[in-house]
């Protein structure tokens, strides 16, 4: 299975984190994300504010539809995306 066809699963409080050397392969997979301590993140930059919020919005619905939420940095033109397992040891 490709890894756009996979969907978020619930974790379960006090799971084992994924291996950072795990992490790292599937990185090379989605470009311009990168490991930041015990987070995935990745900057995207927009023409303005405008542009910015509604691809904001539009994290949010797929965000909600699978239960994930990542932390959103929002910059004018610039959103930075954080992403890591809230409910593991982490």
């Amino acid at each position: 299975m490709e890894l756009h066809q996979k969907k978020c699963v619930p974790c379960e409080t006090g799971g084992t984190p994924m291996p950072s050397k795990q992490v790292r392969e599937f990185l090379k997979k989605v470009p311009g994300w990168q490991l930041s301590g015990k987070k995935i993140q990745r900057e995207f930059v927009f023409k303005d504010f405008v542009e910015a919020m509604r691809f904001v919005n539009k994290i949010a619905d797929v965000a909600e539809s699978e239960g994930h939420h990542p932390d959103l940095h929002i910059h004018w033109n610039k959103v930075l995306v954080e992403l890591w397992t809230h409910s593991m040891d982490a």
